[in-house]
């Protein structure tokens, strides 16, 4: 299963994510995490992620499609992934697609975790304080917002328009988006 999930920051991509990741036995990608990984590192891109990342803006679509390519390299993607994070424009919806196709790999679904921005915000404002994020300040979540909606909404449309999306309410208990999201990728919950 090659899985993109979409849905603003906050949305619960991530806890999705790592959710899908032990169900269907892929791994899970999340562009954030790379990034972040490359920031702790303090390599060339993770200083000039870092600098890009604190100012709220997306890192550009360049590195993020070589992080890709680099890690959709590894054995433990043959057989699918949880792509968290990633494409957030257009382009980068058709870069991944190129991607894959060059890989000899076919995309599965699209899912959007659909939820409100004055939840997000709320949501954001707790995990910045849980968890001392420098991208989670208020100022930057409001204009990942903005961003959000004026670059990665299209994307939405791109994935409809292939009919390939289907939009999952994001809110609820973790159990009840999880069930949501087996449903719309049509993967049975087993019991335990």
């Amino acid at each position: 299963m090659r899985l993109v999930l979409l849905g603003a920051p906050g949305s619960g991509k991530g806890t999705q994510a790592a959710r899908l990741k032990s169900y269907l036995e892929v791994p899970h990608i999340s562009t954030g995490d790379l990034l972040r990984a490359e920031v702790a590192a303090g390599s060339p891109l993770g200083l000039q992620a870092k600098e890009v990342m604190a100012r709220g803006d997306l890192v550009s679509d360049e590195i993020l499609l070589g992080m890709l390519k680099d890690r959709f390299s590894r054995d433990d993607t043959r057989d699918g992934f949880i792509l968290d994070g990633y494409p957030r424009n257009l382009a980068q919806a058709a870069a991944l697609g190129e991607l894959l196709t060059s890989l000899g790999q076919q995309f599965d679904a699209a899912v959007q975790l659909d939820v409100d921005n004055e939840l997000l915000i709320e949501r954001l404002a707790g995990r910045a304080q849980a968890e001392g994020r420098a991208d989670d300040n208020p100022d930057s979540v409001r204009k990942r917002l903005k961003v959000y909606d004026d670059q990665t909404a299209p994307v939405i449309e791109f994935y409809r328009q292939q009919d390939q999306l289907t939009v999952v309410d994001g809110v609820g208990t973790l159990d009840e988006v999880f069930d949501r999201i087996l449903a719309a990728i049509k993967v049975s919950r087993t019991p335990g």
